[in-house]
């Protein structure tokens, strides 16, 4: 019986473990190539992660910030998927490169060719050039919706209030670091050429996304196999010094 009971607790704790350490890279989630570096450009990646077994990722939607609103997006040519930029007027002009903008960015579209997109157990990166970025805040919000093949919508869309826990959907947030000295704030001439030559809407095919980038939810699971597997060591030890005692 108190056997049962020890090998019961080592797979709640290992339960526990998954529980845990899943949701930590389950989200939809931006980040920059090197710096994003406040009124300059950058290079930034949405990771999406396939979170079902039954279904694959067939579609992301990336809504930009309209408080903040940006001029130029463009993005990169990804295997399997068609990229649409769609772009909405400003109710107050921007000026980039010394021309008066009067319409920025609103949505990126991906959708995947073959239906098949990024399958259970995987994940995939979607790169844009964007920017100016803004300078007068410390963070720009993305809302994103991530579509499965079996029709599933999950709404990528609460934003994190100071002082509160993680909502369970959080929308992604990219950092912006200090403006850096020199010419556009340090962005560099072949980042602000791409960004300037940016087109409305862009289309790509070829493959799906590749294991490639797997390691850390490998770790992950090694590591949780350890931890059940230790205590599992430690339940037979007690059994095994209790044994010989008897004996």
């Amino acid at each position: 019986m108190k056997v049962s009971r020890i090998a019961a607790t080592a797979a709640v704790a290992g339960a526990t473990v998954l529980a845990l350490s899943g949701p930590a890279f389950a989200h939809v989630s931006v980040s920059a190539e090197g710096a994003a570096a406040k009124g300059g450009y950058a290079t930034v990646n949405f990771k999406v992660p396939n979170e079902r077994d039954n279904a694959s990722t067939t579609k992301l939607e990336v809504s930009f910030p309209v408080d903040h609103p940006l001029a130029s997006v463009m993005p990169q040519a990804i295997p399997g998927w068609t990229a649409k930029v769609t772009k909405a007027k400003l109710d107050k002009p921007l000026e980039l490169h010394g021309k008066k903008i009067t319409e920025a960015v609103s949505q990126v579209t991906w959708t995947a060719n073959d239906g098949k997109g990024i399958q259970a157990g995987f994940f995939q990166k979607f790169p844009l050039s964007l920017g100016q970025l803004p300078e007068d805040t410390d963070e720009l919000v993305f809302k994103a919706l991530q579509t499965y093949s079996d029709k599933e919508v999950v709404r990528w869309i609460e934003v994190q209030q100071d002082g509160a826990e993680e909502p369970d959907n959080p929308a992604p947030v990219l950092a912006l670091s200090a403006a850096t000295e020199g010419g556009h704030h340090g962005a560099s001439a072949a980042t602000k050429e791409s960004a300037a030559a940016a087109e409305p809407a862009a289309k790509t095919t070829t493959t799906a996304a590749e294991p490639t980038d797997s390691s850390d939810t490998t770790a992950r699971v090694l590591a949780v196999v350890g931890i059940v597997v230790g205590v599992a060591g430690v339940a037979f030890g007690v059994l095994a010094g209790r044994r010989r005692t008897t004996v």
